[in-house]
This record gives structure tokens, sequence and C-alpha cells, in this order.
């Protein structure tokens, strides 16, 4: 159900026992971020975010990742999944994952 901005409002479950069900969220109705976005958050620069995140799974890659020409036009979204998994393997310590 879309609220009035368009956005996706996701309705929790709740069983006849009282226990709460989650329900996942498609990926396409997932938010996406932009590298900048990351980047501003993270204190990063956009380099740094796109190296961490271009070749991971999930990740669209909007453009040609080898193009003919010397300049490569590739925009990445990163959605929220993927940003979740990326922050907790970079914040776990060595050997706890």
């Amino acid at each position: 159900m879309r609220n009035r901005y368009g956005q996706v409002r996701e309705k929790l479950f709740v069983a006849p026992t009282g226990a709460s069900i989650e329900v996942e969220s498609p990926a396409h109705v997932e938010r996406h971020y932009a590298v900048t976005e990351i980047a501003e958050v993270w204190n990063l620069s956009a380099d740094k975010v796109r190296e961490l995140f271009e070749n991971e799974p999930g990740v669209l890659v909007i453009g040609e990742r080898d193009p003919r020409h010397k300049r490569r036009y590739v925009t990445l979204r990163i959605p929220q999944s993927v940003l979740d998994r990326v922050h907790h393997r970079l914040s776990s310590k060595p050997g706890t994952q």
C-alpha cells in the first residue's frame, strides 16, 4: 500500500498466537542509495565507496562495465540490504563473522 508520497508501507502481520511475522520486501521496493549518499554518511570518498560496492552481489549497475572508451560511465545503486551487509562485514572484528 502506498502513502501519499509514493512510498510503500509495510504491514507487520500478527499470528493468532501473538507472534509477529516479518514480511520481506522485494528488492525493487527496497530503498536504493547513490554512491554520493553513502560517501557523505560514511565520510568516505565516492571512489572508495565505488571500490567497496562495485563487485558486491545485489548492486544495480547501470551502464557498461567495460566500455570501448577511456572513461567508464557506470552508475551504481546500492540496495539497503547490501548496504547493511557490507557495513556489518566492515564493522565486525576479524574471525567473528
